[in-house]
């Protein structure tokens, strides 16, 4: 058998040598022969792809000239704060269907598999092209055995059996619809799905299930806070707070953070991180926003969490979720006349304003920039940056401040910028976390 295979390549090389002479052509050595592989993906984006070596038919490359040298190797961080992650995402074949392998794990509470995806999903982000051969993605980090295998079977048949299956499961899709309420996390929807329930007439219905306050707005206001939030909305309401605030505290320090502070044109909620250049003054300042907001008929529903941020109790060495400054989870009523621009309303939605989702953060001044670093985002950028800062500057970070080991100091910071030089690291813009 391999005899026979070189006497065809042979038979091939010497009928094409042959025949390329007979053109005529002057110099062999500044010719390529491709594989149809190349003329049909150029085809496909309606223009000529770059030539790769695999296009090339080696066979007749020691006639010519040498095929193109082998790609330098794509140099791609490990960590997301070494990345440049945009809203143009070039592969969201891949990452959405990652998103959802993400969710179903946070479901079964799978840790490990659920780091993967997120891990994958945050590097194929910020991959400058398309991803349309597995040898795309040599280099790149962050993507084992089951990524790559999810990546390949999207590559050859359009779609991930994995990802078919899930969508498919009756429990995945009753707990994805349960944890769209606000108020209800996946242990609650667990404990709904095992109890029988599928449906929230099922819930609602049902004299044994005590809703806390939270979940009754929810089911309250889902029809409109169950839709995405448009970045003139979230605009708005900014106006709307700042002008609040503002009234109680001239020269407070209001920021819109999040996704819509990473140029994101919609999001499910609003948070602002509020603050006063003078520490002490911003003890009390929610509570007093509360009652304007409610005085104003405004406030539909709010969750107040009074601070429990303690300097003499940090660095904390875990990492956690949440930050202990005073905050607040609200619904508010944005009325239509507040937002610029034509508004679009359901026929049967509420007439002349809609709720919206909004969390209010206060930390001390000092705590201004980490606060905002981290109420920013993105999740898995947030992520990755503490997982830089403990692994290879031996420093704690979270939203209170930046710890470091090797001193054994905290270490002062005014601005974003500031951490960014503390860590070492390239300042990135928040536009481009979105990791």
């Amino acid at each position: 058998m391999r005899s026979h295979t070189w006497w065809r390549r042979k038979t091939l090389q010497t009928s094409c040598g042959a025949w390329l002479r007979g053109r005529a052509l002057r110099d062999l050595t500044n010719l390529l022969v491709l594989d149809i592989t190349w003329f049909t993906e150029s085809m496909g984006t309606g223009r000529p792809v770059t030539v790769e070596t695999r296009h090339c038919i080696q066979e007749m490359q020691p006639l010519l000239k040498p095929c193109l040298p082998a790609p330098r190797r794509r140099t791609v961080s490990q960590y997301a704060c070494q990345r440049r992650t945009t809203m143009e995402n070039h592969n969201k074949i891949f990452t959405e269907a990652f998103d959802i392998l993400v969710e179903n794990a946070e479901f079964c509470e799978n840790e490990g598999p659920c780091l993967a995806f997120m891990r994958a999903t945050s590097v194929l982000k910020s991959l400058p092209g398309a991803v349309c051969h597995l040898a795309d993605l040599q280099g790149v980090p962050c993507l084992g055995d089951q990524t790559r295998a999810v990546i390949e079977e999207i590559l050859d048949s359009g779609v991930s059996s994995k990802v078919k299956d899930i969508l498919s499961n009756d429990r995945y899709r009753t707990l994805k619809l349960f944890t769209s309420v606000f108020g209800v996390g996946p242990k609650t929807a667990e404990k709904w799905y095992r109890k029988g329930f599928h449906t929230f007439e099922d819930i609602l219905a049902d004299q044994s299930i005590h809703l806390n306050k939270m979940q009754k707005a929810g089911f309250l206001y889902y029809d409109d806070i169950s839709k995405s939030v448009s970045k003139v909305e979230a605009e708005a309401v900014g106006r709307m707070v700042m002008d609040i605030v503002r009234s109680i505290v001239p020269n407070a320090i209001v920021v819109l953070t999040g996704g819509f502070r990473r140029e994101k044109e919609f999001g499910h909620d609003v948070d602002f991180l509020i603050t006063t250049p003078e520490t002490g003054k911003e003890e009390g300042l929610l509570s007093r926003v509360m009652d304007k907001l409610k005085y104003q008929d405004i406030l539909l529903f709010s969750d107040y969490q009074e601070s429990t941020y303690d300097q003499s109790k940090l660095p904390n060495h875990r990492f956690e979720a949440m930050d202990h400054f005073q905050k607040c989870f609200l619904i508010v009523r944005l009325r239509d006349e507040l937002v610029r621009g034509e508004v679009q309303r359901d026929v049967g939605d509420h007439w002349g304003w809609r709720a919206v989702r909004v969390d209010l953060v206060v930390p001390p001044f000092d705590c201004y920039a980490f606060a905002l670093l981290g109420w920013t985002g993105s999740r898995q950028y947030e992520r990755d940056l503490r997982r830089f800062a403990r692994r290879e500057r031996n420093m704690l970070l979270d939203n209170h401040g930046l710890y470091d080991k090797t001193k054994k100091l905290f270490l002062a910071a005014e601005t974003e910028e500031d951490i960014f030089a503390h860590l070492g690291l390239e300042f990135i813009e928040p536009r481009q976390r979105n990791a």
